[in-house]
């Protein structure tokens, strides 16, 4: 009878230990972001709430601030997945690469930068920006290009009605703003929000709702990594279905308390507004579908703002496959 319980508990721990063995560890995915924003609320929203750990994945990201930079580390093998602008993968295009950056899941689908003045403005209308000084973003990004969109469907021609500047690095932009540069400047959330709490600025336009919908930023990887490493885009691409439609659900302070933890320094009280300020005007995508229309207009505005190199066909640098798969 001992022999037989002893025997019994062998089997047991070798069951136990086999089993253990065989449960593989989470793939590790290496992410660049172009910046860390609220506006890209369901990627920290996937994290937070387990969506990629329930995939099987181990998501490492990293803020390479600027589209270039994180087009580099993606072409370098510095990262396997990017989130950044899906013009960036156009001028990759054009450059002639033989392993093509492929949009395969958008996160955004509207501009994400307001409009904000010095001066409290009760009665906005566009045309009062004829005249001044407009502190605008990097030129041939997609914040600049979007905003020049704008000005011009206002009837506004951003080189002949305004002085326009554009040759101040990105994370530098609000602070040039703050020391006393421009009479209006193109912002992201949480600045423009902050501005407006401390007087510095206001907020009297958004780019986002006069834009329409745009491809503004999405997942990209290299051809040969969504090859090589299908099944790890497949998972990726459902937990970002996931987070979106979590977002979708849930009202503003369960996001904004969901991921405060990547905003320590930022009150829960303004992370509230932005998230809710992004919700109204539709800035979060609801799933990962980078449709044609979309692909469509991104292009009209680049070839609006003469950044556009020439026109590459929906299919030949975007695939829907996992998202639409993810969707399903």
């Amino acid at each position: 009878m001992k022999k037989k319980l002893i025997g019994f508990c062998l089997l047991a721990l070798l069951v136990f230990t086999m089993s253990a063995c065989n449960q593989s560890k989470p793939e590790k995915i290496r992410l660049a972001e172009v910046t860390h924003s609220i506006f890209y609320a369901p990627l920290y929203a996937a994290m937070s709430e387990g969506f990629f750990e329930e995939e099987g994945l181990d998501v490492e990201l990293t803020t390479t601030w600027g589209g270039d930079k994180t087009m580099t580390a993606l072409l370098s093998d510095g990262a396997d997945i990017a989130l950044v602008g899906s013009e960036t993968s156009i001028y990759v295009s054009a450059q002639g690469s033989k392993d093509p950056v492929i949009n395969f899941a958008q996160l955004t689908q509207t501009d994400g930068t307001f409009l904000v003045s010095r001066e409290k403005i009760d009665n906005f209308s566009w045309d009062q920006l004829k005249g001044t000084t407009f502190l605008g973003q990097r030129k041939g990004g997609m914040p600049q290009m979007v905003g020049e969109f704008v000005l011009k469907q206002q009837g506004i021609d951003p080189k002949a009605d305004l002085e326009l500047i554009q040759n101040i690095d990105f994370a530098n932009i609000p602070s040039a703003f703050a020391s006393g540069t421009g009479d209006f400047v193109q912002l992201f959330e949480p600045t423009a929000s902050i501005f407006e709490k401390e007087g510095t600025g206001h907020i009297v336009a958004s780019f986002g709702e006069e834009s329409g919908k745009v491809p503004y930023t999405t997942f990209m990887a290299k051809q040969s990594f969504l090859k090589d490493d299908k099944e790890a885009a497949e998972k990726f691409t459902k937990a970002i279905y996931k987070a979106q439609q979590w977002v979708e659900e849930n009202n503003a302070e369960t996001i904004a308390k969901s991921i405060a933890p990547q905003f320590k320094d930022t009150d829960l009280d303004l992370i509230t507004t932005v998230v809710e300020r992004y919700k109204a005007q539709g800035s979060f995508a609801t799933d990962p579908i980078l449709d044609e229309a979309e692909w469509t207009n991104l292009q009209d505005i680049m070839e609006e703002a003469g950044e556009l190199p020439a026109r590459i066909d929906h299919a030949e640098l975007v695939n829907t496959k996992f998202a639409e798969d993810a969707a399903k």
